[in-house]
Parts: structure tokens; C-alpha cells; sequence
């Protein structure tokens, strides 16, 4: 059965990022917001089940906020704030699609 989960890691600190929220979004509405946890993931699948469709997402990852509340040093105005991802699930299979993320860089892929 399909799913799509995601974390997020800051390879700045080498460590999960914690407390960063995520905002899951298909054809422009929104469908969840949620917060990773101590281990940088959240804590069910963003869409699992009869709400796992599909078509096109945009995740949402508010890493200015994480960003600044982590203590790192930052520049004003930030270089990274909201980063949205845009992708598409085509296949009744497991979509993974995490953050590698530093004040100045991420990169993303999709996961097994």
C-alpha cells in the first residue's frame, strides 16, 4: 500500500531536526501541518490509505524558523526561509522524499 513519509536532517549540525514544520499541500490545498519530532521525522505518514492519491504535492519545510530557534548564526534576511518541494506520486508505492538541510543548502531525493 501507498504512503509518503518524510524527515528532515541538518547536516550543518549533524543531527535530526526537531521541531520543524512541515506543510503538505495537493493542487493547492493544504492537507496537513505538522511538526518533525526529536528524531527529525513525523510521527504517522503524511498520507497513507484512502487519502493517498495520485497527483501533484508540494511539501513545505519552514526552515528559517527551525533555522533560527537551532541558535545558528544567520544572516537578515535569511538565506533560506520556506522551502517548498514540488512533486508527483504516480505509483501505489512508498514514497520517501527528506530534507538535507543547512542554513545556506538542501537537497532532497526520493527515498525508500
Amino acid at each position: 500500500m501507498g504512503k509518503l513519509t518524510t524527515h528532515v536532517l541538518d547536516t550543518a549540525l549533524g543531527q535530526p531536526a526537531a521541531g520543524l514544520r512541515i506543510e503538505l499541500y495537493r493542487d493547492g490545498d493544504r492537507l496537513r501541518d505538522v511538526v518533525t519530532n526529536s528524531d527529525g521525522r513525523v510521527d504517522a505518514p503524511l498520507l497513507e490509505g484512502d487519502d493517498f492519491q495520485n497527483g501533484s504535492y508540494e511539501l513545505v519545510f519552514h526552515a528559517g524558523d527551525y533555522l533560527a530557534a537551532s541558535g545558528q548564526d544567520l544572516p537578515d534576511p535569511k538565506f533560506l526561509d520556506e522551502i517548498p518541494l514540488r512533486f508527483g506520486i504516480s505509483e501505489d508505492k512508498h514514497y520517501h522524499v527528506p530534507l538535507l538541510l543547512s542554513a545556506y543548502s538542501y537537497s532532497t531525493y526520493r527515498g525508500s
